[in-house]
């Protein structure tokens, strides 16, 4: 059961955060708005985007299993692996050795790992599986 996927960690650095122009008034995607109307203040997206710094950890995702989710090969993941894992949640597990990221969902019948692409399957955990749910996705960094 290959997973097709490989995940590079990354510790944040909380302790020199770049704060970078910001504005929390909003941008209107709609129709035009005058720059008058825009307050620039800071903001440092280590702050914002980490609530647990001994927890938290960057992954790159790899592969095309979560596009369905918002997760496209070479995004950033934030993973709190403080977090309780719980059904629907999007997760990061280690599968008989493997990482792979995918939603979590807990039936009757028992644990499964679901992708958010039709081209892959869901895996159903068996007592055979070793399984460690290593954290959380709580943001998703992506280029554009």
């Amino acid at each position: 059961m290959p997973l097709k996927s490989k995940l590079t960690f990354f510790i944040p650095d909380t302790k020199n955060p770049l704060e970078v122009p910001y504005f929390p008034s909003g941008i209107k995607a709609g129709f035009p708005s005058p720059a008058a109307d825009f307050d620039e203040s800071k903001i440092s997206l280590d702050r914002v985007l980490v609530k647990n710094n001994e927890a938290t950890f960057y992954a790159k995702a790899s592969g095309t299993s979560m596009i369905g989710a918002g997760i496209d090969d070479g995004d950033i993941m934030v993973i709190d692996r403080s977090l309780e894992p719980e059904n629907n949640k999007i997760a990061v597990c280690c599968i008989d050795g493997e990482f792979t990221v995918k939603r979590l969902a807990v039936s009757l019948d028992g644990i499964y790992l679901m992708p958010e692409n039709a081209s892959y399957q869901p895996i159903k955990i068996t007592p055979e599986n070793e399984l460690i749910i290593w954290g959380i996705v709580t943001y998703v960094i992506k280029k554009l």
